[in-house]
């Protein structure tokens, strides 16, 4: 019937042959207050069927319903048997208590994140990240995750990324940040732990799933160099899919059924949009700083995984969706870290071109002019360099010192000076990747951006200075 108080006066015509008492039967009430006692049948499209206990069944529109009733059929409307398990029950095999009375979906980011205690990772106008690197008695889906990372957008979950066993976190430092230098790679062995590591919690990981939630459904998921194939266990909306790359990790992704059955994959953003998006972005400070701000955040861990990280922020920036272990993947990363910028780049050059993305690469030396080339476009640029120790320091105190300028002028003979007689030798065991976000041609600096963390989102150092470790070579992803 079109009209749903006509639907509704019908159903209540019926009520006196429906029994209150069946446990089937809820009230359901529509917008104008009107109520009736009936089971739910199921959902086709944007319709909702239900059925009185005298057989009579009425289809009719689920945003004629009131909130409480469109969250219930949201719950309860899949056939799946599994379905009818409590978020309770989910959660005694989910380990933490992931899952509540309201779905991920339209659960408040900032709120699970808190309940399962991740602290956030990053935060732009629109899109937020959590992340946690677990401690050891931390236990998901009965295996230990080294990464816990949520993903939301404007405080909505849009999906979760647990890494299990993986040769990154397997062989990381004992720091993070610039520690992360300091690992321990064990050489032959290496393959055999993480295969070992990984083979125990695929099995464990799949067998916690099965007990509950019945046999997986096996199907490809994601795009290009990151598609594999996948596991997948469905409960109320959501997706759980576990994936394996061979030698490289395990992991868990938690996204929309919709997002699972679409196979991962995301229609690319036009370029008009992300122009407008970034240049929005753009910071043109009173002092001559400008810089590309609301970039995400990716906080690469105890681990070399500096080169996926980088390229994981630059993708998202430019709304390419990415993820620092698949692309460590594709960019065939060692033990404990080392990524060929190349191969990785090399990689998902088809994904990047496939979401109507540019990609540019050169080498030599570094050139306020090119940098603001693509600054000015809101574009942030990747660089490799060598990030010793005594280059941190200049750029952490130069940082600091820069938040109390407050006469320029003085600023720059400082920074001239000091830059002409620093001394900044390469370490080749240092190599490293990062954003380069901005510049201030007076005083001749650039500001750059490191995956390690909110704390080095925005660092400054001088032209000369940054030659003096730099690889030069610098890559892109652009419009």
């Amino acid at each position: 019937m079109k009209h749903t108080i006509c639907v509704f006066l019908a159903l209540g015509l019926s009520l006196a042959t429906a029994s209150a008492q069946s446990p089937e039967l809820r009230t359901f009430t529509n917008a104008q207050g009107k109520t009736v006692q009936a089971k739910l049948l199921g959902v086709s499209g944007a319709n909702v069927t239900l059925e009185l206990a005298n057989g009579q069944k009425y289809s009719l529109a689920i945003a004629s319903l009131s909130a409480a009733d469109q969250q219930f059929i949201k719950l309860n409307a899949s056939k799946s048997p599994y379905d009818k398990l409590t978020p309770a029950e989910i959660n005694e095999i989910v380990g933490q208590p992931l899952f509540g009375d309201v779905i991920l979906w339209d659960s408040s980011a900032e709120e699970l994140a808190d309940r399962l205690k991740i602290p956030q990772e990053s935060k732009t106008k629109n899109a937020s990240s959590y992340r946690s690197y677990t401690r050891e008695d931390y236990m998901l889906f009965g295996a230990h995750p080294y990464s816990v990372a949520m993903y939301a957008e404007n405080d909505k979950v849009t999906g979760f990324s647990l890494v299990f066993a993986n040769k990154g976190d397997l062989f990381s430092a004992k720091g993070s940040g610039e520690m992360h230098f300091d690992k321990n790679t064990p050489g032959d062995e290496a393959a055999k732990i993480v295969k070992k590591a990984m083979d125990k919690d695929l099995v464990a990981i799949a067998e916690t799933l099965t007990k509950k939630l019945g046999a997986p459904k096996k199907e490809r998921f994601g795009e290009k160099a990151g598609r594999m194939n996948m596991q997948r266990w469905d409960w109320r909306g959501h997706a759980i899919l576990l994936a394996e790359a061979e030698g490289v990790y395990v992991g868990v992704q938690i996204v929309t059924t919709a997002f699972a059955d679409a196979g991962g994959k995301v229609e690319g953003t036009g370029d008009k949009e992300i122009r407008a998006r970034v240049l929005a972005n753009l910071e043109k400070r009173e002092n001559g700083d400008v810089v590309v701000g609301d970039l995400p955040m990716v906080d690469q861990g105890p681990k070399g995984y500096c080169v996926p990280a980088t390229a994981e922020r630059a993708m998202r920036y430019l709304g390419i969706p990415a993820d620092m272990y698949i692309l460590a993947n594709a960019g065939q990363s060692g033990f404990g870290g080392g990524t060929s910028v190349e191969m990785l780049l090399e990689g998902i050059a088809p994904q990047i071109r496939s979401k109507r993305r540019s990609f540019d690469a050169w080498t030599g030396e570094m050139k306020m002019k090119e940098i603001a080339k693509y600054v000015d476009k809101g574009v942030p640029i990747m660089w490799t360099l060598f990030s010793t120790d005594k280059f941190n320091d200049t750029a952490n105190d130069r940082t600091k010192d820069r938040k109390g300028v407050t006469n320029w002028a003085t600023w720059k003979t400082k920074v001239t000076e000091e830059s002409a007689s620093n001394r900044l030798p390469k370490d080749k065991t240092t190599g490293h990747v990062v954003l380069i976000i901005g510049y201030n041609k007076d005083t001749n600096e650039i500001a750059f951006s490191d995956s390690w963390g909110e704390r080095y989102k925005e660092r400054w150092i001088t032209i000369p200075e940054a030659e003096q470790v730099s690889q030069q070579r610098f890559y892109v992803v652009g419009f």
